[in-house]
């Protein structure tokens, strides 16, 4: 059976609303007078009554801190961005001017000093004049501040859709719990305590959330140092942060300051001499923009994305995406990272001068680590994260890989093909298998055929060919006649040559280049997908047992190659490249960071050889025409390899100092190197084909010149003698330039006939 309303008592009605709230005002009065006279008052069944029916209600209430913006560090402690769902600075009370303070109580709640966190009078005269016809708000500002805490942790829960706003979706039952717990919450805390925490919770616009944050937007100043009148505006916001915007609805704006002011006076809390130049002020706003996120941030773009990718991430911050994304984007965390903001300028100057205006939209990136830690000291590429006019506009990053070794996503391009920048580890397993660098080996031979008896003790098959004689492929080829005869192993790494390269791995097993290689912590920046696009492998493995990865044809990371030749740098110990080193909360608890990790991947013998080598490599060699030069003896001892790949559409410099290792990158970024680098203009500058000394060179070598001095510059360690004799080599003419083509598109066992191999 439906029970039927009594229309005298139907809370719809203006009647029935009247004694609903009075009923709600008279169980309240009697807990508020629980509060302040003595219990013995407190008599009869009625009293007893309401007492026991508000022992019912929830009185818990967690108040956590509010929502607050992350602050992203520079290694110096300098801003690189702030990221938040909320634009909120916590402030102590003492940090805030003395004017807000009195201005919120003096419009919001005259008796805040004087009730228990509910207002009877307040609420007699909220319903004299509802009686009226009259709207009149009677929460305080114990309750307002309830009010805000419950919603705030709705909103960080992705409650949205269960925020209850005064006066519009709250019911009978939402205001008694708000009252009870607004009791509860003034026996917990001083009144100091509450104003505090209600001004830093409190919206005032979109981008403003509490008196900070507020101060800063629309006046470009602090809580503290507010005026009078900036204070009384600010203080009449909060009633409609719409209405009376004072940047879209600056009249609503100022009348309602005015009676801000007006009621300060009536409530001594101003001088009437106060009051009258406050009044006489004009609305007048200076707003500081809230830019937030990394797309915004003052350097480092792509670092700072970088950064919050680890974070979000990161299990240690939540169990889930969202949990994750609440801690990082509401905590307020401050992340100290390891970069470098001097040598990023020095970065982003040199990626952003070599490709100039850049029509063509050709891509230039740059990144460096410490050896001996795996910091991430800069990180820059040649483009914008937000679109501009003339600028090259791309939020990729090009340092990175796709997915961390877990699967997650780093926004990351996956890299490019390295080209002769893998060189180096043959060179290395030639080494490690007490070989000499001097010894010879015959880089005539340019025929490998299917049948090729190459040593290979791993489980994965050998796979290619080089041979003119099998359709669809050719013989091995470097870039110019007259490299095709014998010659010193370390001869034919520093001039690139791929017959030498051939001609060492032949003698070598080519399972020990594999684990040089996976040591150094070289995989591929692109995952492995399945049949059906799901992932299988966010971090392939490049096997060394195909034989055109001899020459680079896999896209890896400038990262993952600036880390590997750090490995040689660091005495053969691998370090994983970090960019935390610190996460403190709002109250100053540590959180999970990086610390550096590492490892012995080759031995230190065989590193002092592959540098030995390299250093020779801008001496006489292949990076000769580096320009302004770096070598031995010039500057600083500076070791390098350059590197190209078969469509000239990626060339790389990746080199190192005793405390700096760098890959310097140029080429196409987004043609998946399907443009081809030749007979193309740049910088106002013809080339008929790009190799890495070009461009890639004299980036690399600006940048060290400017920032490897101080990071460590000392001699690298000699390699022992049965490994090490340099051998003479003539200086390269302009012509040869020192190099011979190298690199390999190829990714199928035979390569095709476009596997010339390009210049270093």
């Amino acid at each position: 059976m439906v029970t039927r309303k009594n229309p005298i008592f139907d809370t719809a009605t203006t009647l029935g609303k009247i004694i609903a709230f009075l009923g709600v005002s008279a169980v309240c009065g009697v807990l508020v007078a629980g509060l302040l006279v003595p219990a013995a008052a407190l008599s009869g069944s009625t009293a007893s009554g309401s007492i026991q029916f508000f022992d019912t209600l929830p009185a818990e209430l967690q108040v956590n801190p509010p929502s607050q913006s992350t602050t992203i560090l520079a290694s110096d402690g300098s801003k690189i961005a702030s990221i938040y769902k909320e634009n909120r600075t916590r402030v102590p009370l003492d940090q805030m001017s003395p004017y807000i303070k009195d201005a919120i109580v003096a419009v919001e709640d005259s008796r805040f000093y004087e009730h228990g966190g509910i207002d009877t009078t307040g609420i007699l005269r909220a319903v004299v004049s509802t009686a009226r016809g009259q709207k009149q708000g009677a929460s305080t500002i114990t309750q307002q501040y309830v009010n805000n805490v419950i919603n705030e942790s709705l909103v960080s829960q992705g409650k949205d859709a269960d925020v209850k706003l005064n006066g519009v979706n709250k019911g009978v039952g939402d205001k008694l719990r708000e009252m009870k717990l607004a009791i509860a919450l003034e026996k917990k805390f001083s009144k100091e305590q509450i104003l505090e925490g209600y001004l830093n919770i409190v919206f005032f616009n979109r981008d403003a959330y509490g008196i900070e944050a507020a101060s800063r937007f629309f006046f470009s100043t602090t809580a503290k140092n507010l005026t009078l009148p900036q204070a009384a505006l600010l203080a009449g916001v909060v009633n409609s942060p719409s209405y009376y915007d004072p940047i879209t609805n600056p009249d609503h704006a100022k009348s309602r300051r005015d009676l801000v002011l007006q009621l300060m006076l009536n409530q001594g809390k101003i001088k009437k001499a106060d009051y009258d130049k406050a009044v006489a002020t004009p609305v007048k706003t200076k707003i500081t923009p809230a830019r937030q996120g990394c797309a915004y941030a003052t350097s480092a773009p792509y670092f700072c994305d970088y950064v919050l990718h680890l974070l979000l991430n990161n299990p240690a911050y939540g169990a889930t995406p969202d949990e994750r994304t609440n801690r990082v984007m509401r905590g307020g965390l401050t992340i100290k990272t390891t970069l470098d903001p001097k040598a990023q300028a020095v970065a982003q100057e040199q990626v952003n001068a070599s490709a100039g205006a850049n029509p063509d939209k050709w891509g230039a990136s740059l990144v460096s680590v410490q050896p001996k830690t795996g910091k991430i000291i800069s990180m820059a590429q040649n483009t914008v994260w937000l679109p501009s006019p003339g600028k090259f506009q791309a939020e990729q990053n090009f340092n990175v890989d796709v997915l961390d070794a877990n699967g997650n996503d780093l926004n990351g391009l996956g890299g490019f093909q390295t080209g002769s920048t893998m060189k180096p580890f043959t060179f290395a397993e030639w080494l490690n298998e007490g070989k000499s660098m001097n010894d010879t080996v015959n880089a005539a031979v340019r025929k490998y055929p299917i049948d090729f008896p190459w040593r290979n003790t791993c489980s994965t098959p050998t796979t290619g060919w080089y041979d003119s004689n099998v359709e669809g492929s050719n013989d091995l080829q470097n870039a110019e006649e007259g490299y095709y005869r014998p010659m010193s192993v370390l001869y034919g790494l520093m001039n690139s040559i791929n017959t030498a390269t051939f001609a060492s791995a032949s003698q070598l097993d080519l399972c020990g280049i594999q684990k040089i290689v996976d040591a150094a912590g070289i995989h591929e920046g692109l995952p492995a997908r399945g049949k059906d696009g799901k992932v299988t492998d966010p971090h392939p493995q490049i096997p060394m047992t195909t034989l055109a990865n001899l020459l680079g044809s896999r896209q890896t990371a400038p990262l993952t190659m600036a880390s590997a030749f750090a490995t040689f740098s660091n005495d053969g110990r691998y370090c994983e490249p970090i960019a935390i080193e610190s996460v403190t909360d709002s109250s100053g608890n540590k959180l999970p960071a990086q610390s550096s990790n590492c490892r012995d991947a080759i031995s230190p013998e065989v590193a002092h050889g592959v540098s030995k080598a390299l250093q020779e490599v801008l001496n006489k060699g292949s990076g000769f025409w580096i320009q302004p030069r770096i070598s031995t003896s010039t500057t600083f001892p500076v070791a390098a390899k350059t590197g190209t790949n078969n469509s000239n559409g990626s060339t790389w410099v990746v080199g190192y100092t005793t405390g700096l290792a760098t890959a310097s990158w140029f080429g196409d970024p987004l043609g998946d190197q399907q443009r081809y680098g030749r007979n193309i203009t740049i910088n106002g500058k013809f080339y008929s084909n790009i190799d890495g000394y070009m461009i890639a060179g004299p980036q690399f070598a600006n940048y060290m010149l400017q920032v490897a001095p101080r990071y460590g510059t000392d001699p690298f360690p000699e390699p022992p003698s049965n490994l090490s004799y340099v051998a003479p080599a003539p200086t390269p003419t302009k012509e040869t330039k020192g190099g011979t083509k190298s690199g390999d598109t190829g990714s199928s066992p035979s390569p095709t006939s476009g596997n010339k191999g390009k210049r270093p």
